[in-house]
């Protein structure tokens, strides 16, 4: 009676954990929070940080974006009014 093939095992995953699109959901939420964070935040720091937590610091940042894109709506909304012209948008 020879070894057992791998053909024989199940080698799906049996422990929980991430599935690849959520390890890219992590990974840019990190991403996130460390580029936002402007140098408060190391990545050891970010990537350990209880989920909680973590998932504060994301809502906030997200908060903050959408402020900030609305108030450039608002700009751009103002700009219009008075010139009749659509601003062009800065080259980055």
């Amino acid at each position: 009676m020879g070894a057992p093939s791998l053909l024989d095992f199940k080698l799906d995953q049996t422990f929980f954990g991430f599935k690849p699109v959520d390890r890219i959901k992590l990974h840019e939420n990190l991403f996130n929070l460390i580029w936002h964070g402007a140098g408060r935040w190391d990545w050891d720091t970010v990537y350990n940080m209880p989920i909680f937590l973590r998932s504060f610091y994301i809502s906030k940042v997200n908060k903050i974006i959408e402020n900030q894109n609305k108030a450039v709506e608002e700009q751009k909304r103002k700009m219009r009014t008075k010139t009749g012209k659509i601003p062009a948008s800065p080259k980055t």
